[in-house]
């Protein structure tokens, strides 16, 4: 599977953005999709996950900083993983990247992930 991230810029704070992911390779529907971050000088950090079939019952799940602000969705006929960024703050200043594993249970942790794609600067200014 490989991973094509996009969407990233320059936003004002309390503005948004969306960005996307573009997967290669079959059996999309089956993969949890996952989005990080990471921030200057900080370590990788979980922003939200989305397990297969999120249409017919499947889960989300968010970091509490990206909570009730951020939305991940994905479209598995299209191959795309996306993470809708509101009231965004400079706090939110990360290289974001999307990474994907073959489960169905949302994992938090870099490590647990099989597949990721290059980042995508998001530069939020105060």
């Amino acid at each position: 599977v490989q991973l094509q991230a996009s969407g990233g810029g320059l936003v004002q704070a309390g503005g948004s953005l969306r960005l996307s992911c573009v997967a290669s390779g079959r059996a999309f529907s089956t993969y949890v999709m996952g989005w990080f971050r990471q921030a200057p000088g900080k370590e990788r950090e979980f922003v939200a996950g989305t397990s297969w079939g999120v249409w017919s019952g499947g889960t989300t799940y968010y970091a509490d900083s990206v909570k009730g602000r951020f939305t991940i969705s994905r479209d598995n006929h299209l191959n795309t993983a996306y993470l809708q960024m509101n009231s965004l703050t400079p706090e939110d200043t990360a290289v974001y990247s999307c990474a994907a594993k073959a489960s169905t249970r949302i994992a938090t942790m870099v490590d647990e992930y099989d597949y990721w794609g290059q980042g995508t600067l998001v530069t939020v200014s105060s």
